[in-house]
């Protein structure tokens, strides 16, 4: 069983997928989206979920520190029922609380330059926000 996992932000979607096991995440692509016109890429990831007969979906859930939810974790859990109505799938919102900044940490240490850096930063806070899912769910 396949699951996605992606950062949505406002201009863009990080997009991630388990391996068949649900053991590691690893980065796809990113797909530009424009919120304010509704384009949320939702053709792009028909075509995802069905290459990797995708059977859930992890949407990373950003929450502010102290665990409230602020405007984008309201656009995210809108988002997130918009992807249960088109594709009828298990949806799950998981925190993703400082995983872009540990996202940039890891591209830095890396020695990956700013300019590559902006191109995979999304991508690679999805497959964070995945594999810190399939981490807790591989330990149950």
């Amino acid at each position: 069983m396949r699951i996605l996992g992606l950062d949505f932000g406002a201009k863009t979607l990080g997009v991630a997928v388990s391996d068949e096991l649900g053991w590691t995440a690893q980065g796809v692509e990113t797909i530009q989206i424009n919120e304010e016109e509704g384009e949320y890429g939702l053709g792009r990831l028909r075509e995802l979920i069905e290459q990797y007969a995708v059977e859930e979906i992890v949407v990373g859930f950003p929450k502010n520190m102290n665990g409230t939810v602020g405007p984008r974790g309201e656009a995210t859990q809108r988002f997130a029922e918009r992807l249960k109505q088109t594709f009828s799938l298990p949806v799950v919102l998981w925190d993703e609380r400082l995983s872009t900044m540990a996202a940039e940490r890891m591209l830095i240490a890396a020695d990956v330059s700013r300019k590559k850096r902006k191109k995979v930063i999304d991508k690679m806070a999805a497959v964070m926000i995945l594999q810190s899912y399939l981490d807790n769910k591989n330990l149950r």
